[in-house]
Formats: C-alpha cells, structure tokens, sequence
C-alpha cells in the first residue's frame, strides 16, 4: 500500500520566520514611504527613506530572529543537558517517568512500562527528549535558518514599495504604493496559509488588514507633521 502524508510541521522554523519577515518588510517600508510622501517630500527623499528603511529593516529582522531563536536553541539545549544528567543519575527512576507519560496517553500499565523500557534502550535521551520536553528534531530551533529566511524575505518584500514609489507617476506615489503594497499583502497572506495548511480566505483578511492599518496611521501622521512644517 502505498500511503503518502503530506505534513506541513517540519515548515514551521523557517516559514515562520519568512512570512513575517516578508509581512514586516511589505507593511514597514511601505507605511514609511507613504508617510513620507504624505509630508509632500521630494521623490528623491521618499526612495532614500525606503533604501534606509529596507537595509535597516533587513539587518534588524536577521539580528532579532538570530538572538530569539539562539536563545530558543540554548534552552534546549540546557534541558537536554539536564535530562541527560538525570538520566545517568537515576535511570530506573526516568524510565518510571517515562512509563508515567505513556499511561496518561492511554496505554496500560505493563505496556506502558514495556514501551518506555524498549525506547529508552535504544535512545533514552531522544525519547525523553520528544515526549517529556516537548523537543523534536523536526521543529527544533536553527538561528541562521531563521535569521537568513527573515533577512530575505523582508528585502523582497520591502522592495516592492520601493519599486511602486519609483514608478508611479508624479501625484499618484501614496495611491500606487498602497495599492501595490496591498495587493502584495494579500498573495503572501494567501501564500502562507496555502504552505501552512490554514485557509487562504483568513490568511488573506488578517495580513491585509494589518497592513491597511499601518499604512493609513502613517499616513496620518506624514499629513499631519507635513500641514506643521
């Protein structure tokens, strides 16, 4: 029989962090243009604030997701290290542990003893490891996975605006640049529900309207501190 399952958990690390660096660079750097632009900058000075806003943006999405998920990965690995000791302290005791997790998943009691004696034989750390701790190789945290994902994607996405402020006509750069930053909002919100298995419809409706909100404050606050000037 040939059975294939489609899972989608082992995405979770770096699509994670590329759909909200994508989502970050999109809203970020096109909010700030728009602000921008709603103060009645010059051209020039409303592509320079993009370019700063989208290295910038880039370099602070890396840093964050590479100190966040170091830091995921030292628990880790500190609780590893942990179970480990106990482990070559008192074995009879975690294997007891172990047996104790199995009967509260429903397993009979010598079964339950029987599976954790067998595991623990062939990898007493990794078993512990999955279903004491929670750790599994699949998800576990890989900082440089996340920072690189992040740093790209937010680049890509910030360049969209950048593009659309470029292009559009003189009079027409908040309506291009929101419209476009819009429309990108929408394919990634879709893109990412579709990879995560959620539905696009939601996924669609929360990055758009996140990214509306944004985008309109700036907006606001562009027009407002511009009219003061």
């Amino acid at each position: 029989m040939n059975h294939n399952e489609a899972h989608r958990s082992h995405r979770v690390g770096w699509l994670r962090a590329a759909v909200m660096g994508a989502n970050d660079g999109i809203v970020s750097t096109a909010s700030l243009v728009i602000g921008v632009a709603a103060a009645h900058a010059a051209r020039g000075d409303i592509l320079l604030a993009g370019v700063a806003g989208l290295v910038a943006g880039a370099m602070s999405m890396a840093a964050g997701e590479y100190v966040s998920v170091s830091s995921q990965a030292d628990t880790e690995k500190a609780d590893l290290a942990l179970e480990q000791q106990h482990l070559d302290d008192n074995l009879e005791y975690e294997q007891e542990e172990l047996a104790e997790i199995y009967r509260g998943r429903g397993l009979d009691e010598d079964l339950a003893r029987q599976v954790a004696e067998q595991l623990m034989e062939h990898d007493a750390l990794g078993a512990h490891a999955r279903d004491e701790l929670g750790i599994f190789e699949r998800v576990s945290a890989r900082p440089l996975q996340a920072a690189w994902a992040s740093a790209a994607t937010f680049s890509v996405g910030a360049a969209l605006p950048l593009l659309a402020a470029f292009v559009a006509p003189e009079g027409q750069v908040l309506s291009m640049v929101a419209g476009l930053s819009l429309l990108s909002l929408a394919v990634l919100g879709g893109l990412a529900a579709r990879a995560g298995g959620a539905r696009i419809s939601v996924g669609v409706a929360r990055v758009t309207f996140w990214g509306a909100l944004a985008m309109a404050l700036t907006a606001g606050v562009g027009r407002l501190f511009g009219a003061a000037a």
